[in-house]
C-alpha cells in the first residue's frame, strides 16, 4: 500500500468521531437546560403549595373583576351616547325638513 493515501474507512471513522463529539456537547447542553427547568418547576410548585402563588392569583382575579366592572360601565356610557347621537341626528333631520 502507498503510504500517502488515507483509507476511506478511516476518514469516515474520523468524521463520525467529530460528529459524536459535537452531539455529546449538544446533549450535555440540553441536559443542563432540562435540569435547570426541572429545578425551576420544583421551586414554583413549592411556592404554590406554600400559598405564594395563591395570593397573586387572588390579586389578579380581583383586578379582573374591577376591570370587568369598569368595562360594563363604559359600555353603558357608550350606549347612552349612541342613543343621544341618534336622537340629535333625528332632530337635525326633522329641522331641515321644516325649513
Amino acid at each position: 500500500m502507498a503510504s500517502g493515501v488515507e483509507r476511506p474507512d478511516l476518514a469516515a471513522l474520523h468524521e463520525l468521531e467529530q460528529v459524536l463529539r459535537h452531539l455529546e456537547g449538544e446533549l450535555a447542553g440540553w441536559r443542563r437546560r432540562a435540569l435547570s427547568a426541572e429545578s425551576r418547576v420544583e421551586d414554583m410548585e413549592a411556592s404554590a403549595e406554600a400559598g405564594a402563588g395563591g395570593t397573586r392569583s387572588r390579586e389578579l382575579e380581583e383586578e379582573n373583576r374591577t376591570l370587568f366592572q369598569r368595562l360594563e360601565l363604559a359600555r353603558g356610557r357608550v350606549t347612552d351616547l349612541l342613543e343621544r347621537l341618534r336622537f340629535l341626528e333625528q332632530q337635525g333631520g326633522n329641522g331641515e325638513a321644516e325649513r
